[in-house]
């Protein structure tokens, strides 16, 4: 009983409020399991120490977390009686302290009793159920005592889950994980008093239940609605652990092919080395994040299996370095009977028509325009971003965004400055959507018109057949200031040359080659400055380039090449519409600008 003496002893506020207030990192967790706030402050990675409430509130939301996460691995590990004291611990805990809603949750927020967010209580209560399913496997003699903690999570759920619903929000993403909630407390509920569960029809079947959640959240092209990776699959993911025990071959057809879509999206954007682009709201790299993915992979690989999920696996175990991530075995048989048919890898080139992402692989280069939906509050002003990757590096990403109580930088990563797409008059675009305008197998065009008034954008990227081709057209009514934007995510070297084009060369583990020229009738000024890196390190300064001229229209193109691509770009050359990029071995191809 020593070791649950360790658990925190109060309820946990917002996760997100775990950020340093200087520098925006989110800060060391320490021993999430110790129980104890680190004495002395929370450390941030630039060395401040932060101590007050809301960070203190955001350290036990954590805490409790890694305790419900470490008793789920009890569980499976064989630890069974630390596990059921432990459960038997945090139903005492939540008695106590968790019979009404949270006082101190913020107006905007859907009230939780264990934390401000119900969505908090929901993945707390998820990884809880799951522990006393996986221990009523072996028996229930001694599980008698958690029937009530485990009645009063679903009741909980249900609680939220109606007043979620009420407002008209069942494609939220906390209906998919207040439904798994609900899931898992009442067939643990079930389970522990040895009876069957009845609660499908109430929480998978029902209008407010699972399913009718993902028929509305999730478009026909298999994106939640957002168009956020991180949201994207934080909805897989509830749906997955909600279907434990299910047959694949006895789920609703609709119900099995939202599952399919939404995986063969991470399929599909992830690089062949396995990074998952941090598209919109998301952490750009995170630990817990990483463990996320694990479990994700784990549970789609039984659903729908695909190659290149593997390859995030393999990606997330990387970042994770000799860290024990508890899921040895411990998602195994999640289904019952075998999964559907492998999927097949994906083309050259994907368009994602209802999200808007444009996804071209060719030649080392895993490139993604972005011209979709804003997607609401967790959108960025983006619009015509392309995001340039190799198969293990990140060249120019997509930024992904801090813990959200950090405005000013929150702020920042959801700005137009921040990403690799255009601007007029430096000011920030409009939430917009694009459109597209053309797609085949080896292009994809898309358009803008409502980034700013009078201004009509349209970015062409396509195949060649060892590099990539970039064409960028801004036309406004009158005279403005256009620029087009680079953001490295690693190191970039940037060149101008007395004659021909500007040179730039992207680090990391691999090297990527750019050429960057341009038609206006004005000159076009290529400045580089120091600028935020991605999100995981707001101080991290990498090289940004604007180029910028001040005109009615230009065009900025560009091409690049990994240097393991060949034959190499000897000469880029852009003549009004047309732009001929030729090569070592003599041969030239031209492309005609979208615009």
């Amino acid at each position: 009983m020593a070791a649950l003496m360790r658990m925190a002893r109060e309820r946990g506020g917002w996760w997100h409020a775990y950020v340093c207030p200087v520098h925006g990192v989110e800060l060391d967790h320490a021993d999430l399991l110790s129980g104890v706030f680190p004495a002395g402050g929370a450390r941030c990675a630039h060395g401040c120490r932060v101590d007050d409430e809301a960070v203190r509130g955001a350290w036990t939301v954590l805490s409790h977390q890694a305790w419900a996460r470490h008793l789920r691995v009890l569980a499976h590990r064989g630890g069974r009686a630390e596990a059921v004291a432990g459960l038997t611990e945090l139903g005492a805990l939540y008695a106590e302290l968790a019979a009404e809603g949270h006082g101190e949750a913020q107006a905007w927020m859907l009230r939780g009793r264990m934390f401000h967010q119900a969505l908090t209580d929901a993945i707390w209560a998820v990884n809880i159920g799951h522990a006393v399913i996986t221990l009523a496997e072996e028996g229930t003699e001694d599980l008698a005592p958690l029937g009530p903690f485990l009645d009063e999570l679903e009741r909980a759920a249900s609680d939220a889950r109606d007043v979620l619903t009420g407002r008209g929000q069942l494609a939220s993403n906390y209906t998919a994980w207040l439904n798994a909630a609900g899931v898992a407390a009442g067939r643990a509920a079930s389970a522990v008093r040895g009876r069957e569960w009845d609660g499908a029809k109430n929480w998978l079947e029902g209008d407010q239940g699972l399913y009718a959640h993902l028929r509305v959240a999730v478009a026909e092209d298999g994106w939640e609605w957002e168009g956020s990776t991180y949201y994207h699959g934080f909805v897989l993911r509830a749906a997955l652990l909600a279907l434990r025990g299910t047959a694949p071959a006895k789920l609703p057809r609709d119900v099995v092919d939202v599952l399919a879509g939404m995986t063969d999206v991470l399929a599909v954007i992830a690089t062949p080395g396995g990074i998952l682009p941090a598209l919109h709201d998301g952490p750009y790299a995170r630990h817990p994040l990483a463990l996320e993915w694990l479990e994700l992979v784990a549970l789609a690989q039984q659903l729908v299996p695909a190659e290149s999920l593997e390859a995030v696996a393999a990606q997330a175990r990387r970042e994770l370095g000799a860290a024990d991530d508890g899921l040895d075995g411990l998602l195994g048989g999640w289904f019952t009977g075998p999964p559907l048919a492998r999927r097949a890898p994906a083309a050259p080139v994907t368009v994602f028509g209802a999200a808007g992402y444009g996804v071209l692989r060719g030649a080392g280069i895993h490139a993604l325009l972005d011209f979709g939906p804003h997607g609401g509050s967790h959108g960025h002003r983006d619009k015509l971003s392309l995001y340039l990757y190799g198969d293990i590096t990140p060249w120019q990403p997509d930024p992904g965004q801090v813990p959200y109580a950090h405005t000013v930088f929150r702020d920042h990563y959801a700005s137009t400055a921040a990403h690799p797409a255009f601007g007029a008059d430096g000011a920030e675009q409009a939430e917009c959507a694009g459109v597209l305008l053309e797609a085949d197998a080896s292009s994809v065009t898309a358009e803008v018109t409502t980034a700013y008034e009078g201004v009509r954008a349209v970015r062409r990227v396509a195949l060649g057949g060892c590099y990539l081709v970039d064409l960028l057209t801004v036309t406004g009514e009158r005279p403005r200031r256009f620029a087009a934007h680079l953001r490295p995510g690693t190191s970039l070297d940037v060149q101008a040359q007395a004659g021909g084009p500007v040179r730039t060369t992207w680090y990391g583990q691999e090297t990527l080659h750019g050429w960057h020229t341009h038609a206006a009738d004005v000159p076009v000024r290529p400045a580089a400055r120091p600028g935020p890196g991605p999100a995981d390190d707001p101080q991290r300064v990498c090289t940004q380039v604007d180029f910028t001229a001040e005109t009615e229209r230009v065009v900025f193109a560009s091409v690049y090449q990994a240097a393991t691509a060949g034959p190499a770009v000897t000469d880029v050359r852009l003549d009004g519409e047309e732009l001929t990029v030729e090569l070592a071995d003599g041969t030239a191809a031209r492309f005609r600008t979208g615009g």
